[in-house]
């Protein structure tokens, strides 16, 4: 059975540095993104799929395929999982997706969000959403970069 290595909030997705130092850190040797926006968005998939090094798979599902993989993984395949937003990763939750931990790198300003954490910013729906998945016992921190250190979220919210 394979294994997810990685579950990651970055309304970014996939980008440079950080994922090269993501995919070092971890050994993945495949990306799901699981949004359901980019899922039907065959410009943006092409794009990300020119984004990623070669011998790395790459998935892009919304929501409800990326659950029907991410509960029966491949043998061999090291899953890092992506996603924009924390609603995302607690709808895979609901759909029978167990993480361990769940990391939040990079959730940028937005009208609706105010600042949460440094240069991370969520709204009150997503500090949330926050609450919900750290009561399903999922870890929850703030890493954004392997070689700089985490900031647990509970005693944030």
């Amino acid at each position: 059975m394979g294994e997810i290595v990685l579950a990651r909030i970055d309304d970014r997705l996939i980008h440079g540095q950080v994922m090269t130092a993501w995919l070092q850190f971890t050994g993945g040797n495949h990306i799901v993104i699981v949004d359901d926006a980019t899922a039907g968005d065959e410009f943006t998939k092409s794009i990300m799929s020119m984004a990623v090094p070669n011998g790395i798979k790459l998935s892009i599902f919304g929501v409800e395929d990326g659950a029907k993989l991410l509960t029966a993984i491949p043998d061999g395949h090291r899953i890092i999982v992506l996603a924009k937003e924390p609603q995302t990763y607690w709808q895979l939750i609901e759909n029978g997706v167990m993480f361990d931990e769940i990391i939040i790198g990079g959730m940028g300003a937005r009208k609706d969000r105010k600042t949460f954490y440094k240069n991370i910013s969520a709204s009150e729906e997503e500090k949330e959403t926050f609450r919900n998945i750290v009561a399903k016992n999922v870890k929850m921190k703030i890493h954004v970069i392997p070689d700089q250190g985490s900031q647990a979220i509970e005693g944030l919210l």
